[in-house]
């Protein structure tokens, strides 16, 4: 392994330690709520403050800190993470948590942007996509590892610890990133207007929408999911560790296959056909857990959720760099922050039908934000096919001309 790999294998390890850091939350969701004296609905409301300030802050943040030179940026953003997960780990009280989890949103949002950007400029030539997806695999990987890894944590030494190990790891990793992650200069900033602009196109804006209403389709229940599984379910503490493991390494599969039906079958058929899937799982988990208490059959039920819910990510990412190819590199920033709106939003109307209707009614409000995301792709590709015929009976009139 060339120094360039390991390097950014090493990015990708930082971008776990990122991921873990929002996704936790779901796994642990109901000790924090004993812990704090507060409602689980109360508790969900950590994953919207999160994943809006990221969402919103973080092409703001990067915009104003676009000259800085990459390891510093990182290095300083990989501080204020830390400092964050510190402040979780030792303040008490709904109050700093809350102001702790604000601050780690906007480290975090630039560790993983900034690792991005240093991932694609120390790469070899012809490499710098492949060390890009690295990346970003270690952050999906949180949610294989680090949910469950922080559920056992959490059991075993109380939640606030959780935060506590992710500051040791960030420290460790200041120091080895401060010492061979080499000098990185900025870029021009890419002016928010012109990032905004492309929303003008409707395909941009219908593209962005399925993004939306599928990731906050299945953010309505998953933000709940530890509850869901204790509660409704059934399941008892001993088990829920390996269901969520089993649940991230289905994301992992499901991502795979995404990107490899996409290449063999098209898009339009493997992002309506997973997203199809992914509404028969939230219907097939909301009967199941009424009918059965097995909790081998939930499992499975709860495997086909996540492997269906995560071959659209590849999917989506694609159709959007599709749409304005020109623009790939702002399609995909903009695509991460619908991602995190989504998230935030699916996490708010879950924590509303908690509270006016029932902790079971996550996964039927779930399934209406991914059926929506599906009528979305329909008139999508609708759009695409038309224009495809008209530049095509335009090319023939110009040829007979």
């Amino acid at each position: 392994m060339n120094t360039s790999s390991w390097r950014v294998y090493f990015l990708a390890i930082v971008s776990f330690l990122v991921g873990t850091s929002e996704y936790v939350i779901s796994g642990i969701l109901d000790k924090i709520s004993d812990t704090l004296g507060i409602s689980i609905t109360s508790a969900g409301q950590f994953v919207t403050i999160f994943s809006f300030v990221y969402a919103i802050c973080t092409p703001i943040l990067m915009a104003l800190t676009a000259k800085i030179e990459r390891q510093k940026l990182l290095v300083g953003a990989l501080g204020i993470f830390v400092l964050a997960n510190i402040m979780s780990f030792v303040l008490p009280g709904f109050g700093l948590f809350v102001f702790s989890r604000v601050l780690m949103a906007l480290g975090a949002g630039m560790v993983v942007v900034t690792a991005l950007d240093i991932a694609a400029k120390i790469a070899p030539e012809g490499k710098q996509a492949s060390s890009i997806a690295t990346v970003v695999m270690g952050f999906t990987t949180s949610l294989i590892i680090g949910v469950p890894l922080g559920r056992m944590i959490a059991e075993a030494y109380g939640w606030k610890s959780v935060f506590g190990f992710i500051a040791i790891l960030g420290l460790l990793a200041i120091f080895v990133l401060y010492r061979t992650i080499p000098r990185v200069i900025g870029d021009a900033p890419v002016p928010l207007t012109k990032q905004l602009a492309l929303l003008k196109n409707k395909k941009v804006a219908l593209g962005l929408a399925i993004t939306f209403f599928w990731l906050g389709g299945y953010s309505i229940a998953y933000t709940y999911i530890s509850p869901y599984l204790l509660t409704v379910a059934g399941l008892n503490e001993g088990v829920l560790s390996g269901v969520l493991l089993a649940f991230g390494l289905a994301s992992l599969i499901g991502s795979k296959f995404g990107g490899y039906s996409t290449d063999k079958w098209g898009v339009s058929f493997t992002l309506i056909g997973g997203m199809l899937l992914h509404i028969a799982a939230f219907l097939l988990l909301s009967v199941t857990v009424g009918l059965t208490s097995s909790w081998g059959i939930i499992v499975v039920v709860l495997v086909l959720w996540s492997f269906a819910a995560w071959s659209s990510g590849p999917t989506q990412q694609y159709n959007l760099i599709r749409i304005e190819p020109k623009y790939s590199g702002i399609m995909l920033g903009l695509n991460q922050s619908t991602m995190q709106l989504s998230m935030a939003a699916g996490a708010g109307i879950g924590g509303l039908a908690v509270d006016r209707v029932s902790l079971s009614s996550i996964t039927w409000f779930g399934m209406v934000g991914v059926a929506v995301a599906v009528a979305a792709s329909f008139l999508l590709f609708s759009w695409i096919k038309k224009e495809a015929r008209q530049k095509s009976m335009q090319q023939k009139h110009a040829l007979s001309d």
